[in-house]
């Protein structure tokens, strides 16, 4: 999925209301024992290995599943008597208007989430939990799978990966004899070495100042030592390590190797490719759009180079984000939709969603296909992936990291403290609470 598709999601997730989410809770269909007793024990029962049959109903946001008809081409050669409906839905519209069918009870069979951003969705009147042996846990990336868990029962079957790494013009860094930095002391150095290369800035930094800039300073926070929220439960924004990621960011922009008026987040990949920058702090998706940039076929291939993030005091730990699948509790052919999620969850299934629409696999053993082995732009993420955590499983996350992306407009400005941001952000999450189920 595109970054433009991702910032849609994720946008219209930062503003759910409390009071929606209580709400959903409440709506599953009463009748549902089976569903709600498995969410009890942490175990649902085992999905067998005949044909699929009838009808399942899928809705997920445009992007990357657009090509899903043609993916599953051979599990409906494989289940003759199934038939899979589609309904693709914006990405601005899409969690609005799938709250709006679980409530009223007429959601889809299967559905689409965000590992990042599904945490008001993993409740058993909402969504039943995976069955038992459907697939194996341990192929996932770690924290993909554990981002659909919620008190020890899984609900949602991870589907495609991205996360973020660095992203850097090799031309004006082999030119300025530079090396991609390993910590975090290495990276304005680094930045200002492409800009003496010949780059406008060194680093095309993000300035919506707004959800994703709080999904950047989380990371940094991982990788100052520090953590979001408590293993009881409690928000610890207000830390050393979450000052120290906030001024970790701000140095882009008081250093200048950043401009803390552009590029805006559409002119991110121009200005990347016209010099004007030099690196970008981003997922995945670049890889295959910076040649339509340059209106040249081989462009990036000869100007680009990926590296792990630089590590911080604590190491180098980015967060995971996607796609993944879960069955709704109200589902009327459970069977089959599950069989349809075990599916889209082998890695011949992901491989072939790669060489469709380039989305990155979810199942780790899948990397090693010569399809995607052989792109060495995506090792870096790759490593990273393998270094990842998910962000605060609760339903005020996406409401605090928004305002996280505020809280650092200021200090990257100059208007004020890394201290007093921290400060801020902890009241505002604290006055939230974390969401009640």
């Amino acid at each position: 999925m595109s970054n433009l598709s991702r910032r849609g999601a994720l946008r219209l997730t930062a503003g759910i209301a409390l009071s929606l989410t209580l709400s959903l809770a409440g709506c599953g269909r009463s009748d549902d024992a089976a569903a709600t007793d498995a969410a009890a024990t942490g175990t649902a029962k085992p999905i067998d290995a005949s044909p699929a049959t009838g009808t399942i109903n899928v809705w997920a946001a445009q992007g990357d599943a657009d090509v899903l008809d043609k993916v599953i081409e051979p599990f409906k050669a494989a289940n003759p008597d199934v038939t899979v409906k589609f309904t693709l839905i914006p990405n601005a519209e899409y969690y609005t208007k799938l709250q709006s069918a679980i409530a009223a009870g007429k959601g889809p069979d299967v559905a689409q989430f965000f590992p990042e951003s599904q945490a008001q969705f993993l409740d058993p009147s909402i969504l039943r939990p995976v069955p038992d042996g459907l697939v194996d846990s341990g192929g996932f990336f770690k924290s993909l799978w554990d981002a659909g868990v919620a008190k020890n029962v899984a609900y949602t079957v991870p589907w495609y990966a991205y996360t973020y790494a660095l992203v850097y013009r090799s031309d004006l860094a082999e030119k300025a004899g530079a090396k991609a930095p390993a910590t975090w002391d290495g990276m304005v150095p680094f930045l200002k070495a492409l800009q003496g290369a010949g780059a406008g800035h060194g680093l095309g930094a993000d300035i919506g100042w707004d959800i994703f800039n709080g999904q950047d300073v989380a990371m940094y926070a991982w990788q100052a030592g520090g953590s979001l929220l408590s293993s009881d439960g409690k928000w610890t924004l207000d830390t050393p390590a979450m000052a120290d990621a906030l001024k970790y960011n701000a140095s882009f922009f008081t250093s200048g190797v950043a401009d803390p008026s552009g590029p805006t987040f559409l002119d991110s990949q121009p200005y990347f490719v016209d010099g004007k920058t030099a690196a970008m702090i981003t997922g995945p998706w670049v890889i295959g759009q910076l040649d339509t940039a340059a209106k040249k076929p081989g462009w990036t291939a000869s100007h680009v180079a990926t590296a792990p993030l630089p590590a911080g005091p604590s190491g180098g730990t980015s967060f995971s984000a996607g796609g993944s699948w879960g069955v709704l509790a109200t589902s009327g052919n459970a069977a089959a939709s599950w069989k349809l999620v075990r599916h889209l969850s082998q890695p011949g299934t992901q491989v072939a969603q790669y060489k469709a629409y380039s989305s990155l696999p979810a199942v780790m053993s899948a990397w090693e296909d010569p399809a995607i082995k052989g792109q060495p732009l995506l090792g870096a993420f790759l490593t990273q992936l393998k270094n990842t955590r998910t962000f605060p499983q609760v339903s005020t996350w996406q409401q605090v990291a928004t305002r996280l992306g505020k809280e650092m407009e200021a200090v990257a400005k100059g208007k004020g403290t890394a201290e007093q941001a921290a400060a801020s952000v902890q009241a505002y999450a604290e006055s939230l609470g974390t969401g009640t189920r």
